[in-house]
């Protein structure tokens, strides 16, 4: 009988990128499995060239395999060319490292970046022949399904599918629950015994112990909470940033991934309070690292897997406090060793002559800004704290610079949006326009080139914005329609995206726990890879929706009311409800909150974390 590794090996050459499925990597963690006491499969619900592009799964990959008998394992979802061989020939889903099946593991543990991966959880799931629902699974302690990453913020739709969810971060928490397994598998106890013991560790939240009663209008009337465990679950959190575990070596993989490159991440969190932003929220306190760390990390990080490009990973890369001496430490680094320096996630309001500098020392196309509103109205609604001079004169410092494309990011949909706003974009456009050809020393032999991107607004929990409608597919396609008609220069190029995503994101986003069966449903239907355009298929969620008694709009285009029960509202990222509430009705004001530099706004993270944030 063929073992599993002849298996795979037999049919790698009628697949794309083979090597996607191999392992073996330089920098892989290969353990004596008779040494190994706890195994994590760490799944990313995507395919090889997106998942090995995380910065997570590098850091809780390394991190748990420091403990010499912990093995963490990595396992990414195939490509449907794969995936047909697979069910074919009875291949179950499997890890890279050992090449063993997952459903062997003690942990099967997901990261859930994005609402549209779901699909891609319960395939991967039924490809390891691991009970879909955790319900059906054995008594025993194994296979225990985990989750963490962003999208746990609210993790009510996927509820019936996971033992635990693990919120916030993961570099101390991840190993306490494998210390705790460890102790109890030793014990013999069962997966109860263990969930039960698991509930009471700060930053754990087993939904199997929370129950939700509802109302005739659809909306909560109630949760009660069972087995002892808590009635709020609170976010972990590193206090120490700048002395918190950062890998040394990454994995390098054979095949060219999304993100090729050494990633240092350089801050935590966001000082800006941008309405709309739930990344911005759910990650406060603002932390940093300092620059001897950071050079430190990016030095090791090159050195060890010989990356010609560092990328450096925050929110907003220009609010670090020691932006300038930094960047001329890692130029001179990176100058001197040939290699690559990425600064993404700049601000309109920081951007400087010196940074520019320093910018084209490492960075030779456009430049990219978010401006997100088309007029200043819009703009202070978001509280986006841009205005349009410095818009206007960070535009003027790059075309003076020899720069000649520029790229802007724009919402559609967001509240109180009028037509005027949307005819604003095309009118800030064409301004950056005349604006480089007012200027005597602009590049030359190339004319102006602008870029617009606009996404459907998308509102999130953990955010001021998280009460507020999406606007109906037929409102979306009025503003896009709107903005192309608008628009009457070549040099300006507009792209946007498909309303039906950005819907069924808010749907899976905003949901409750009665979203489990459709998500169910839709799997069965054939959906999956749904953030992937040529494999969405909104006709299938919308019949899943519709045979599970769903309606869309109750959760994209309704207002939810301040005080409604919301279906996250037992879970606690440290920022108060009321916090969100008095932003939302400042937003409909047009009024703008300072930046937690300028000014505390009370959001809750200080007396959460028992310190201020600065």
């Amino acid at each position: 009988m063929s073992t599993l590794k002849e298996k795979i090996e037999k049919h790698l050459l009628e697949v794309q990128k083979p090597s996607r499925y191999i392992g073996g990597e330089v920098g892989s963690v290969i353990k004596d499995k008779s040494k190994v006491d706890v195994r994590f499969a760490f799944c990313f619900p995507d395919t090889y060239d997106i998942g090995m592009s995380h910065l997570g799964m590098k850091i809780l990959y390394s991190l748990t395999n420091e403990r010499e008998n912990y093995w963490c394992e990595r396992c990414f979802a195939p490509g449907l060319d794969f995936e047909e061989i697979m069910r074919k020939n009875d291949i179950p889903l499997y890890a890279l490292e050992s090449l063993d099946p997952i459903k062997d593991f003690d942990f099967i543990g997901f990261t859930l970046q994005y609402e549209l991966s779901y699909t891609g959880v319960l395939n991967m799931l039924d490809l390891a022949g691991i009970p879909v629902f955790s319900k059906d699974r054995t008594e025993e302690l194994t296979q225990i399904v985990v989750a963490g990453g962003p999208c746990v913020c609210n993790p009510e739709p996927l509820a019936d599918f996971f033992d635990i969810f693990i919120l916030g971060e993961g570099e101390e928490v991840n190993l306490e629950l494998m210390d705790l397994y460890w102790e109890m598998k030793q014990q013999g106890a069962k997966r109860m015994d263990f969930l039960r013991r698991a509930a009471q560790i700060p930053g754990v939240y087993v939904p199997q112990f929370y129950h939700f009663f509802y109302k005739e209008d659809g909306t909560i009337d109630r949760m009660e909470v069972t087995d002892g465990a808590p009635e709020k679950v609170t976010k972990r959190i590193i206090k120490d940033f700048d002395k918190v575990y950062y890998p040394d070596n990454f994995v390098v993989p054979f095949t060219e991934i999304v993100h090729d490159r050494v990633s240092v991440e350089v801050l935590r969190g966001c000082i800006r309070g941008c309405r709309f932003c739930q990344a911005g929220f759910i990650y406060r306190p603002f932390r940093e690292k300092s620059t001897d760390t950071i050079v430190s990390e990016t030095k090791s990080l090159c050195e060890n897997t010989g990356y010609d490009e560092v990328s450096l990973a925050s929110l907003s890369t220009s609010d670090h406090s020691e932006i300038d001496p930094m960047l001329t430490r890692l130029i001179k680094y990176t100058e001197g060793e040939r290699v690559n320096l990425s600064l993404p996630s700049l601000r309109v309001d920081n951007f400087s002559e010196s940074l520019l500098n320093k910018i084209k020392k490492v960075r030779k196309s456009g430049l990219t800004f978010a401006a997100e509103g088309g007029t200043q109205r819009l703009r202070d609604v978001i509280n986006k704290n841009v205005s349009e001079e410095e818009i206007m004169s960070t535009c003027r410092i790059a075309f003076e610079g020899g720069y000649s494309a520029v790229k802007l990011y724009f919402m559609m949909g967001l509240p109180t949006e009028t037509d005027e706003d949307i005819v604003g974009i095309a009118e800030l456009a064409q301004r950056i326009i005349d604006l480089f050809y007012s200027i005597e020393d602009r590049p030359r032999g190339k004319g102006v080139q602008i870029s617009i991107s606009c996404a459907t607004f998308v509102p999130k929990p953990f955010t001021p914005f998280q009460f507020e409608p999406q606007d109906t597919r037929e409102m979306i396609e009025h503003k896009q329609k709107l903005l192309m008609d608008s628009v009457t220069s070549r040099k300006v190029k507009v792209s946007y995206h498909d309303p039906n995503v950005s819907m069924l994101e808010v749907i899976l986003a905003k949901g409750d726990r009665r979203l489990c069966k459709s998500i169910y449903t839709a799997w069965k239907k054939g959906c999956k890879f749904d953030s992937w355009s040529e494999h969405f298929r909104f006709n299938l969620w919308l019949e899943a929706f519709a045979e599970c008694g769903i309606d869309p709009a109750f959760y994209a285009n309704r207002r939810f009311d301040y005080d409604e029960i919301l279906p996250w509202d037992h879970l606690d990222y440290l920022v108060s409800k009321e916090f969100f509430i008095r932003e939302n009705k400042t937003a409909h004001k047009a009024v703008t909150t300072p930046n937690c530099r300028e000014r505390c706004s009370g959001c809750g993270v200080n007396k959460a974390v028992g310190r201020d944030c600065f």
